[in-house]
């Protein structure tokens, strides 16, 4: 057991050193930091960009059902998304000699992170809208798409 000294201040969390999905999961967490920017597109996935430091990028993303992203990468950028409502599905696919596929479910709360040059897809294939929080670090560059 250890004893805090009185009058210790605790300091906020250097986000600077944490891991996208910790990042993305506490802005899940403030809903009414963002909510009221939240918007939905009946042609294509929504977003917008809620938070830019020198060391991440957080982006607010909606999905209407049937909406998607393409194959693609973020280049050299590492980050990580966690579903706040509905449920998305997370197609990643791995080359280099062989093909292999994985298909997640992604549901509220939860979270999937992806590496530099990790080829994925996101849909939403449920009936519902849903609504996730994605961190690009250092930042959101543009994608690119796979065949």
């Amino acid at each position: 057991m250890f004893a805090v000294p009185p009058n210790t201040v605790a300091h906020a969390a250097d986000t600077s050193l944490a891991h996208p999905a910790r990042i993305a999961k506490q802005f899940a967490e403030q809903r009414d930091t963002w909510a009221h920017l939240l918007r939905y597109d009946p042609d294509e996935r929504w977003m917008t960009l809620i938070e830019r430091t020198a060391s991440h990028e957080v982006w607010l993303m909606s999905w209407l059902p049937g909406q998607h992203t393409t194959l693609h990468d973020h280049g050299g950028a590492t980050g990580a998304f966690t579903v706040v409502t509905g449920r998305l599905s997370e197609r990643v696919v791995v080359t280099g000699g062989r093909s292999v596929e994985a298909l997640h479910t992604v549901s509220p709360g939860q979270s999937r992170v992806f590496g530099p040059h990790y080829v994925h897809q996101v849909r939403n294939e449920g009936e519902d809208p849903a609504v996730s929080l994605h961190v690009y670090r250092p930042s959101r560059v543009p994608m690119r798409t796979h065949g």
